[in-house]
């Protein structure tokens, strides 16, 4: 996989970091802590730049997530209504339990979007719940480029920095998925427990 990545920045540069930052927001293929690590140590090889990267990667990050904020959008409250009506028995949700998680968006949107950018699988995630509660798109963007902006010159900087190393932090960045894939997990399963304790 780390021959094709670089195959593919090299022959196309810094569009093809934005590209493949930009697939890896919409559906992830490759997780973005290789793409820009090793983005990173190519600034020691090649004639592209950290910054230049870094610009790039934060492009197609933003993009990947304006896309995936419309898409929300679509997925609105009230489409969401219709659903919970039809089908909401079976899955023990009301209307009520939507309007009180689109309230709580409402409310912690905005640090929820930018925190959210610096946590593996939530980062593409986030951006669906911010369009359906059509959180201040404007805001939506500027706290999505911060986050991914810190996200990305961190990883791009340690890539450069450790050079042919690159791939043990790559390793690092593994263990620091998979634990808040298991932390996910855990809070999911006992938020499940607490909310149909609470229901029976």
């Amino acid at each position: 996989m780390e021959a094709w990545i670089t195959d593919w920045m090299n022959q196309f540069g810094y569009l093809g970091v934005f590209l493949l930052i930009l697939a890896e927001n919409i559906f992830p293929p490759i997780p973005s802590e290789v793409i820009l690590t090793l983005g990173g140590y190519m600034t020691t090889t090649t004639s592209m730049t950290k910054i230049g990267i870094i610009i790039a990667s934060t492009a197609g990050s933003v993009i990947g997530a304006a896309i995936l904020y419309g898409i929300g959008k679509l997925l609105d409250v009230e489409r969401l209504e219709k659903i919970i009506r039809k089908y909401g028995k079976f899955l023990r949700l009301t209307i009520k339990d939507i309007h009180k998680a689109d309230a709580w968006f409402d409310k912690y949107g905005v640090w929820a979007v930018f925190f959210g950018r610096l946590i593996p699988l939530v980062r593409s995630l986030i951006s669906i719940p911010a369009g359906m509660s059509k959180m201040n798109f404007a805001l939506f963007l500027l706290f999505t480029t911060l986050g991914t902006l810190i996200w990305n010159t961190v990883l791009v900087s340690v890539g450069a920095a450790v050079g042919d190393n690159w791939d043990v932090i790559v390793g690092y960045m593994d263990i620091y998925s998979n634990i808040v894939y298991a932390l996910i997990a855990i809070g999911g399963i006992a938020f499940l427990i607490w909310y149909f304790k609470k229901r029976d």
